[in-house]
């Protein structure tokens, strides 16, 4: 079940990826010339999309994997070289038809690249989910009802990242708020993870779950803390 606030923040998401950003994404998520902060930003979330990639089995072949707000698609079209079947959705058609340009080839795996929600549940089952970077948008109440719809529908592992509660973070944000509104992307909220744990225990779906493993990856401009979660 969806909640007001999931709404709300999932059309200011679609607007602002889908629009106002995305000639700045295309060019982020390229080898294109950035600025020195943007290097920064790319730098972090090559990092962060490796670490992810190897908490997952290495030969992914005939498991089925969710991309869960995949952008410009990198994960998905790896996992599926290392032969996942993957399903990767996100909120901007933009992107999405982006990411079925950059596909290429796929190797032995599969991506069905899809415009909508990745926590629709008539996306059916899946063996991994991934869900880099898309969370972060979302507060902890949201987070955790949102891994709480996922989980009885994935047999082994929710790989996600949150924004971690941090000073150096908390400045950014408060800097972020001096740009005028058009120019800001969609505000991160930053949660600790002792905190979300908390959040995620008020569902009965994730009680079978525990975090397993957890990592800050930061470099420059980037923040972003990755999570693994598994049925105990």
């Amino acid at each position: 079940m969806t909640t007001p606030s999931y709404v709300a923040r999932r059309g200011e998401l679609e607007a602002y990826f889908d629009r106002t950003a995305v000639e700045a994404w295309k060019r982020l998520t390229s080898d294109a010339p950035v600025n020195r902060i943007r290097a920064t930003v790319r730098a972090g979330r090559d990092a962060m999309r490796n670490r992810l990639l190897s908490w997952l089995p290495q030969d992914l072949a005939g498991l089925r994997l969710l991309d869960a707000g995949c952008g410009t698609g990198a994960l998905a079209i790896e996992a599926a070289r290392r032969g996942a079947d993957v399903v990767a959705v996100d909120l901007s058609p933009t992107l999405i038809a982006l990411a079925r340009e950059r596909a290429g080839d796929l190797g032995p795996g599969r991506v069905d690249f899809q415009v909508g929600d990745f926590a629709d549940s008539a996306l059916g089952r899946f063996d991994h989910v991934v869900a880099m970077d898309s969370l972060i948008h979302y507060d902890g109440v949201d987070i955790a009802r949102t891994l709480a719809s996922l989980a009885p529908r994935v047999d082994g592992s929710l790989v996600f990242t949150i924004a971690p509660r941090t000073p150096a973070l908390s400045v950014m944000h408060a800097l972020g708020q001096l740009f005028p509104r058009g120019n800001r992307s969609p505000a991160i909220a930053p949660i600790a993870l002792p905190a979300l744990e908390a959040r995620m225990k008020g569902h009965s779906t994730l009680d079978a779950w525990r975090i397993a493993q957890s990592e800050k990856i930061v470099s420059g401009f980037y923040i972003s803390q990755a999570v693994e979660a598994r049925p105990a």
